[in-house]
């Protein structure tokens, strides 16, 4: 299959059948999404059931295809079990943030994979700052830490803009996932490449400080 990984064609597999199921049955579409009043209520499963769920086979194959990315690169330098572990954590810090900037609004909802996946993203980056990534509207390929720093900057300002129906907080959340999860799993990265660590931090940092002000 496209020489993916076993790791990769089960979470990929996993996506699809729980999509599928959701295409089809809307009951069961609305009883995993992740909802603020629902998971309030004590439906805490819906943080990491909502991260297999996707509004349609667009949002479905981009997420997968973004996936096929970068997945290798993370299970290249921790295998299998630590990827999982990264894509598990990047998902659930995608609910997590999304619960405290939105925990006021009973209403929100949202799907998809993002999360998880731009943790995947970002772990890989962190891993190999100086990947070239191609991108269809940039014709020059750009360093992976340069896209990296830059997509989270915009998930900010969609974040404070409430920029189209996307789900930009848990975008970010997944980021600081799969940030603090590399980190954890490869502590070198402070001694051998600082630089790096530092620039992808600061997003991060540009958000929290945002948030306690009241700016976002």
């Amino acid at each position: 299959m496209l020489n993916l990984h076993i790791a990769t064609i089960a979470i990929i597999v996993a996506n699809v059948l729980v999509s599928l199921r959701g295409f089809k049955d809307q009951l069961f579409f609305d009883r995993y999404k992740f909802q603020i009043g629902a998971i309030q209520a004590g439906q805490k499963e819906r943080m990491f059931t909502s991260g297999f769920l996707h509004v349609d086979i667009a949002h479905l194959f981009f997420n997968m295809f973004t996936l096929y990315f970068f997945a290798d690169v993370v299970i290249a330098w921790f295998g299998p079990p630590k990827f999982f572990i990264v894509y598990v954590i990047s998902l659930l810090a995608g609910s997590l943030l999304a619960l405290y900037f939105h925990k006021n609004e009973t209403y929100y909802s949202a799907v998809g994979a993002s999360g998880a996946v731009t943790g995947i993203l970002y772990a890989a980056i962190l891993l190999q700052p100086n990947m070239q990534l191609g991108l269809l509207f940039i014709p020059i390929p750009l360093p992976a830490y340069i896209f990296g720093i830059a997509y989270l900057l915009y998930s900010i300002y969609g974040m404070k803009s409430r920029l189209g129906n996307i789900g930009h907080t848990a975008h970010f959340g997944g980021a600081i996932g799969g940030y603090a999860t590399t980190l954890l799993f490869r502590p070198s990265l402070l001694t051998t490449d600082p630089l790096m660590v530092f620039l992808l931090a600061i997003p991060i940092v540009i958000l929290f400080v945002l948030a306690k002000t009241g700016k976002i």
